[in-house]
């Protein structure tokens, strides 16, 4: 039952659209490896879409030009993720 939730989380997250001001990063599809990896972000919300937010804010602060969502988890206390950085 976890799994699947977990499941669940990755795939809303990967449909998220980027809701930020400025240029935000751009979230790539999995499996994409064009561009050069510089690095990792994690965060936390209270939902998906603030911690897509966050980590694409976060992603954008670090100088990426693009992440990926690498994990998603969550709880009764928010949820949880980590992205993959690329230039």
């Amino acid at each position: 039952m976890k799994k699947l939730l977990y499941f669940s989380a990755v795939v809303t997250l990967a449909a998220l659209p980027l809701i930020t001001q400025a240029a935000p990063a751009e979230e790539l599809p999995h499996g994409t490896s064009l561009k050069q990896e510089i690095g990792s972000i994690s965060a936390k919300g209270s939902t998906l879409d603030e911690l897509n937010a966050k980590l694409s804010a976060e992603a954008s602060q670090e100088g990426a030009s693009a992440y990926t969502v690498t994990s998603a988890i969550g709880n009764n206390e928010g949820v949880y993720g980590t992205a993959t950085l690329y230039k």
